[in-house]
């Protein structure tokens, strides 16, 4: 389904918004119109938007000030400054702030449906590449990351500084706070970009794996070893290795990986030769490594090793007003994939969202949004399309770790809200869901719904 782009209108001259709201809606976009800057607000609060065209003189503030709001919520909107009294001094103001362009009054709509077409191919060929890049499997850059708070702030202004240095970095942070993308934006703007991004999940690999896994084996250093192994480190060489969950390394290997820090060479499982490698090391805990080194389950020399450049990535309920930029940009990718015409949320869910604490963090919260659109969700995201926070109060207190649900529970509450959606429509229910309609079937003799 071909999507309309949503442009957001703001103006106090009537005259002129219902000009351009005919203008535009011809043109095939969708228009929503605002008098105020406060009413633009507003309406930003609750719907998602490609594009605003706004006037700078207004009654209530600016349309700098507009332009500002408008980056700091959502950076992607595209926003065009429109006004009556151009000066060379405005414009380029306009532009520093992000504005794609600036339009002097009394428009000319040929001219202004020329930039509106460049403005929409822009977004288009920046929404290919960012599929082409999760396709390959790279993240996006430091600009992309969303959020505009001043915790992210300052984690963005350190990921600049440290990209161009070859320093070895340590990543703290709750689980779901974005540690893997943060070191995907380091990789991609440092000199090894062009080398490999290797994630690593140090909990994942099975102890007996570990050396082999990191540093590769020769033929028949044990059983099952038919063919040599480069390893993870080798493989990553010119690039960049990233070991999430580090504290959940055995002593054993802790030295290991101390040696290859240091000596910056490896020595695969059987083999007496040692490889050397070009290795950017990034690593990651959601576990105080202080305290690990405390209790003497992680080493102290490795510790300094790796904690050359520290960054602590904030919790979600520490940046809470962050949560409606990520929200769109979730809603933007899940539009694509479940190929609906979401336009926002509703202001009782935003309430109920920014008031909740996220235990879970931003994947919490990615994992909400995108439940709600295999349960059906169309056109605008209520509080009824989010029930884990629909039956909270308003004022939720801290939920801890325990509180989450199980998997088997998510699923059940998902299959049972599916077919109450699709009227017991087992067979609508599982293409909604992605899944079987026999495994439909079997989950429901489990839940002895049959």
């Amino acid at each position: 389904m071909q999507q309309q782009a949503r442009v957001l209108v703001v103006d106090d001259e009537r005259s002129i918004l219902m000009l351009l709201q005919e203008a535009l809606t011809q043109w095939g976009y969708q228009v929503t119109t605002a008098s105020s800057v406060h009413e633009a607000i507003e309406a930003l609060g609750t719907q998602v938007f490609d594009a605003a065209l706004t006037d700078v003189r207004m009654p209530d503030m600016s349309g700098l000030d507009l332009l500002k709001e408008i980056k700091k919520r959502d950076e992607s909107i595209e926003v065009v400054i429109m006004t009556g009294y151009p000066t060379i001094a405005t414009a380029i103001e306009a532009l520093k702030e992000g504005a794609y362009d600036y339009l002097s009054k009394p428009l000319i709509l040929d001219e202004l449906r020329h930039l509106m077409q460049r403005l929409m191919e822009r977004r288009f060929l920046r929404g290919e590449v960012h599929q082409l890049r999760a396709r390959l499997g790279e993240e996006l850059t430091v600009n992309e990351l969303i959020g505009s708070s001043a915790p992210m702030q300052r984690v963005k202004e350190i990921i600049g500084k440290v990209a161009v240095t070859d320093s070895p970095v340590l990543i703290e942070g709750e689980s779901g706070t974005g540690k893997e993308l943060v070191a995907a934006a380091i990789h991609r703007l440092s000199a090894r970009a062009k080398g490999p991004f290797i994630p690593v999940n140090c909990s994942a690999i099975p102890r007996d794996l570990l050396e082999s896994e990191f540093f590769g084996h020769v033929r028949g250093a044990f059983s099952g070893a038919v063919a040599d192994a480069l390893g993870l480190f080798r493989g990553a060489n010119e690039g960049t290795i990233f070991l999430d969950e580090i504290a959940e390394l055995p002593p054993e290997l802790q030295v290991k990986l101390l040696r290859v820090l240091q000596e910056m060479q490896v020595r695969p499982v059987g083999s007496t030769k040692a490889y050397p490698v070009d290795v950017r090391v990034i690593a990651a805990t959601n576990r105080n490594l202080e305290q690990a080194m405390n209790a003497g389950t992680f080493r102290q020399d490795l510790f300094y090793r790796l904690n050359v450049i520290r960054i602590v990535l904030p919790p979600l309920r520490e940046r809470r007003e962050d949560i409606p930029a990520l929200v769109n940009h979730f809603i933007r990718r899940f539009n694509k994939r479940f190929r609906r015409d979401v336009r926002g949320l509703s202001p009782d869910a935003l309430t109920a969202l920014t008031a909740y604490d996220f235990p879970g963090n931003v994947r919490e919260l990615e994992n909400l949004i995108e439940r709600a659109f295999a349960l059906g969700a169309r056109e605008q995201l209520s509080l009824a399309d989010l029930p884990s926070l629909a039956a909270r109060p308003a004022a939720a207190p801290v939920v801890e770790s325990k509180a989450i649900p199980t998997l088997a529970e998510v699923e059940k509450e998902l299959i049972l809200r599916a077919l109450a959606v699709y009227n017991n429509d087992k067979e609508e229910a599982a293409r909604a869901l992605g899944i079987s309609r026999r495994t439909i079937y079997r989950r429901l003799k489990e839940y002895g719904r049959l």
